[in-house]
């Protein structure tokens, strides 16, 4: 069995970093022209490693199946990005960002990395900065701050909710102006479908043209995969359609290890499911839970009352609603952890008090912030016994400008003024924990073989918190890859340009087309959404949320009869050699169905509760399902470290004793 080295290096924590660039190797300028380096995935990370690689003077290859690096799925980011730069002078610094992110993740992220993302985040804002991106200033021109989840200071800074978007253009801004010099050669409409390895170094990618079919050999002296997470095994997910996990399953297969599979984030602010025919799911920002309060009714005749339509949720009076957060967790209130937040609209939606027509969903209120807003705006404006109207519209104009897109979006889909009446929210898969093994280089367990960004596993452990997406990709990207990606290729300066007429990319290409002549001469009866779907409905009922080992084992039992079957009967309409979107998708599903597999079986090695996932064996739930549960001294139970009182291992829970304090939980070395 190989054993995992992460070469981090020795020292106190907050010397790792820079003791380590100081001494690791280096390629000169003039050398750097010799070298090329694949990057597979446009999105922030692979967006901001590809710019700053082209910079540093190395040739670089992009590519993203979308018609341009501007669609990648990072631009569907709105909340914000962490940064530890304490503009709000509220008490925040380098190594609370740390501490705040292990603990968030559940002690399961990799420490010296994590330390070395809240080390570099302050630099990544500066950075955007000088690119244009438009970040929120407050009355006095700097940089604005917001607060998310699971931390008790400000430190998000955020483009009003279309963060991701800005950020990505900065990014692509930096790519177009290396992509004018011929430092870097796009080749959007591609997806790749295979690594090619030669003498266990990876050398090169096997892609192919999604507009004309063909099937295209390309080499490198390295290889960087940054293609994003894989929620879209779960089908329903708020990721874009496209979103797979293609890239990092191909490298998986070539040697690549993955770690931690079953951690899936589920964020609790998505607009709740309507229906059978969706193909997606929307995300609303956590950002609003700042200033937006959560709720469900307290008696189920009121429930019911607004599932007929017989009540609106503005007919209920403050005794009439259950702020079921705020009541828990009062050191937090509605900014909880993701996880806590999300298992927490799962049990109350459990217990029957969803407000929708299928019971799935929780109400989000602004109604207590555009007052609250008003009357101090009213305030500030010298406007004496100001009108209800008056404070209304005061208020609604502050929150517009605070989250205006964000309302607009919900308007449109829902066809709800969420001004009016309170927003409907229910917890969705989201961001990926779990992904491709790498060390403290970023590099794989394959020689040259690098990866960057949700695509990798180590900085969120089991649970991300809010605004650190951004943050990881654009830290990957802009200032660790490419001091850790010089000290591999200080010594391919030699190896000269790498051939693509060998042995092994001619393997790699046959395995490749073989797939794709297989999937189109296939004649069977059923679409591959028909497959996906299914997937996903085993994935949500048995490895989601709620596990246990019965489901779990059921579940890899189905999902190897599903891929089974989805290799006897799946359809494919169309032709190889043109574009043809039902064969993309039948690669990806194929790759999800091996994934899903994978996925079921790390849940069923893993008999703790953690992150957004609770394990029905790890906890003796007592009485009311309201977080009373007994502790397991050998478990991180369902009660975490945010909701608990006392030593591990101490007696019952109860809601109403609950003191929010830190404490000291066994750490144990996921390394």
């Amino acid at each position: 069995m190989s054993v995992l080295d992460s070469k981090v290096p020795k020292g106190p924590l907050k010397t790792k970093w820079t003791d380590y660039k100081n001494h690791i190797d280096l390629v000169n300028p003039a050398n750097k022209r010799n070298i090329d380096v694949i990057v597979v995935g446009t999105g922030l990370a692979g967006g901001s490693a590809a710019a700053t690689l082209a910079e540093l003077g190395y040739n670089v290859k992009t590519f993203c199946y979308q018609d341009s690096p501007r669609r990648a799925h990072s631009i569907a980011a709105q909340g914000g990005i962490n940064a530890a730069k304490n503009y709000q002078g509220d008490g925040d610094s380098t190594y609370r960002l740390f501490y705040d992110t292990v603990k968030g993740g559940d002690y399961r992220s990799r420490e010296a990395n994590v330390y070395r993302l809240a080390e570099v985040s302050a630099n990544i804002i500066d950075q955007c900065v000088a690119q244009g991106v438009p970040f929120a200033r407050d009355y006095g021109g700097l940089l604005d701050n917001r607060s998310f989840g699971g931390v008790l200071v400000s430190r998000t800074f955020y483009a009003k909710g279309q963060t991701g978007q800005q950020l990505l253009l900065g990014a692509y801004s930096a790519m177009n102006r290396q992509i004018a010099r011929g430092k870097i050669t796009p080749f959007n409409r591609h997806e790749m479908l295979d690594v090619v390895k030669v003498d266990g170094k990876a050398r090169g990618i096997i892609a192919r043209n999604l507009v004309t079919g063909e099937i295209e050999r390309h080499s490198a002296h390295a290889v960087v995969i940054a293609s994003g997470g894989y929620g879209n095994v779960y089908f329903l997910s708020t990721n874009a359609m496209g979103s797979n996990a293609t890239a990092a399953w191909k490298i998986h297969k070539k040697g690549a290890f993955f770690a931690n599979p079953c951690y899936t984030q589920i964020h609790p602010t998505c607009i709740p499911r309507s229906g059978d025919y969706q193909s997606k799911l929307t995300l609303m920002s956590e950002s609003l839970r700042n200033d937006g309060r959560i709720w469900v009714p307290k008696n189920m005749d009121d429930v019911m009352a607004i599932r007929e339509g017989k009540k609106k949720p503005t007919d209920l009076s403050e005794d009439e609603r259950d702020y079921y957060l705020e009541r828990r967790y009062p050191a937090f209130g509605n900014l909880v952890p993701r996880d806590v937040a999300s298992r927490a609209a799962k049990e109350r939606c459990d217990a029957g008090y969803g407000v929708n027509a299928t019971g799935e969903a929780v109400y989000l209120d602004f109604a207590s912030a555009i007052e609250r807003y008003g009357k101090e705006q009213a305030k500030i404006h010298n406007i004496a016994n100001a009108s209800a109207d008056k404070i209304y519209e005061l208020g609604a104009a502050i929150v517009k400008a605070k989250y205006g897109n964000l309302f607009q979006m919900y308007e449109k889909i829902v066809d709800q003024d969420p001004y009016k009446t309170p927003m409907m929210i229910y917890p969705a898969v989201h961001y990926t924990m779990g992904g491709v093994w790498v060390d403290y280089n970023l590099m794989t367990t394959v020689d040259g073989l690098y990866c960057i960004g949700e695509a990798n596993f180590s900085d969120h452990g089991a649970n991300r918190l809010g605004a650190s997406a951004l943050m990881q990709g654009l830290a990957d990207g802009y200032f660790v890859l490419p001091y850790t990606i010089g000290d591999y290729l200080s010594h391919e300066i030699r190896t000269g340009k790498i051939p693509t007429d060998t042995p092994e990319f001619d393997a790699a290409e046959k395995e490749v087309t073989d797939k794709i002549d297989f999937f189109v001469n296939n004649k069977g009866s059923h679409s591959v959404d028909y497959y996906h779907k299914k997937l996903g409905k085993i994935m949500w009922d048995k490895c989601g949320m709620s596990r246990n080992a019965k489901g779990l084992k059921e579940a890899m039992v189905e999902i190897k009869a599903l891929r089974e079957d989805f290799y006897k009967n799946v359809s494919v309409p169309g032709a190889a050699n043109e574009l043809n979107a039902e064969l993309e998708k039948a690669g990806r599903v194929a790759d999800f169905l091996e994934l899903g597999e994978l996925f079921a079986k790390d849940a069923l090695e893993r008999e703790e509760s953690c992150g957004g996932h609770f394990r029905e064996e790890s906890v003796e739930l007592d009485g009311e399902q309201e977080g009373e549960a007994k502790r397991n001294d050998k478990e991180f139970a369902f009660v975490s470290a945010w909701e608990y009182k006392g030593e591990p291992g101490d007696a019952v829970l109860h809601k109403e004793e609950l003191e929010f304090k830190e404490i000291e939980l066994k750490q144990r070395s996921y390394k």
